[in-house]
C-alpha cells in the first residue's frame, strides 16, 4: 500500500470513527482518537457481523485493501456508548 493509500484509509477510518462517536453521544478528542476509535469500531463491527452471519454492506476497497464503512461506524458507536457509560461521573445521593 503506498502513502497515499494509507493516508486515504486514515480518513476514512476517522470519517467513521466521527460518525460513529456523533451517534454514541460521546466526543474523542481530536483527529487522531478518532482515527482509532474508527479502527477499533471497524474490528468490532466485523467481529459482530461475523459472530451474527450479516454481510458486509459497504466495503470501501482502497488498493486492494478493504474498510467496511458501515460495521465501523456501528462498531465504534457501541465502542464510544461503552466509554461513554464507563466514564461518566456518578453522583453519589444520600
Amino acid at each position: 500500500m503506498s502513502l497515499i493509500g494509507l493516508a486515504i484509509l486514515l480518513v476514512i477510518a476517522a470519517i467513521a470513527g466521527s460518525l460513529g462517536s456523533a451517534l454514541a453521544g460521546y466526543s474523542v478528542r481530536g483527529c487522531l482518537m478518532s482515527i482509532v476509535v474508527g479502527f477499533i469500531g471497524a474490528l468490532l463491527g466485523l467481529g459482530l457481523a461475523k459472530t451474527l452471519g450479516l454481510p458486509e454492506p459497504l466495503p470501501i476497497s482502497i488498493q486492494g485493501e478493504t474498510f467496511p464503512l458501515i460495521w465501523s461506524i456501528i462498531g465504534s458507536a457501541l465502542f464510544c456508548g461503552v466509554l461513554g457509560f464507563l466514564s461518566r461521573r456518578r453522583r453519589l445521593t444520600y
